[in-house]
C-alpha cells in the first residue's frame, strides 16, 4: 500500500506580510515605490534570499493576488490597500506564523537524539603468530639426476 504525503506550508510568507504592512498606510503607491519599501523592510530583517529580481517578481505576483482577492484596489498604476481586509489578512498571517512556530518547536523536541547506551568493553582478541613459509625440498632423485647431468657436460 503506497503512502502519499502532501507539502505542508514551508513557512511564513514574509513578502505578503510586508506588502500588507506598507499598504496599510492608506497611501496610493506605484509598484516601484511599494517594492522599494518592501525590499528595504525585508533587508532590515535579513529575509532577502534569492536576489532582488526574484523578490521583485514574487512581490508583483503577490500584489496581483491581493488585487484579485479584493484586498488591494488598483487605480491606474497606483495601488491602495483596503484597511479592513489588510487587517484581517495580517491577523490571519500572525495566527498561521504562531502555529508554524509551535509546530517547528514540537518537531525539534521530537527529533532530539536519544542518548545511546554505553557499549561494554570488548575483550582483546589474541592473534596467532605468523608461521614462516617453508620452501619445499627437492626430491632426492631429482637432485641426483641434476648433479649427474652437470657432470656429463
Amino acid at each position: 500500500m503506497s503512502k502519499t504525503s502532501t507539502f505542508a506550508r514551508r513557512g511564513p510568507d514574509r513578502i505578503s506580510e510586508e506588502i500588507a504592512k506598507v499598504l496599510c498606510k492608506k497611501k496610493p503607491l506605484e509598484f516601484k515605490a511599494l517594492f522599494v519599501d518592501v525590499y528595504e523592510s525585508l533587508r532590515a530583517k535579513d529575509a532577502t534570499s534569492g536576489g532582488e529580481e526574484m523578490i521583485r517578481l514574487r512581490a508583483y505576483e503577490k500584489l496581483q493576488n491581493f488585487v484579485r482577492l479584493g484586498i488591494v484596489k488598483k487605480a491606474g498604476t497606483n495601488y491602495v490597500g483596503d484597511g479592513r481586509a489588510l487587517a484581517t489578512f495580517l491577523a490571519t498571517a500572525a495566527e498561521q506564523n504562531a502555529t508554524f512556530a509551535a509546530e517547528k518547536e514540537r518537531r525539534a523536541v521530537a527529533a532530539q537524539p536519544v542518548p545511546a547506551k554505553p557499549v561494554a568493553k570488548a575483550k582483546p582478541v589474541k592473534i596467532a603468530k605468523a608461521v614462516k613459509a617453508v620452501k619445499p625440498k627437492k626430491p632426492a632423485k631429482a637432485a641426483k639426476k641434476a648433479a649427474a647431468s652437470k657432470k656429463k657436460k
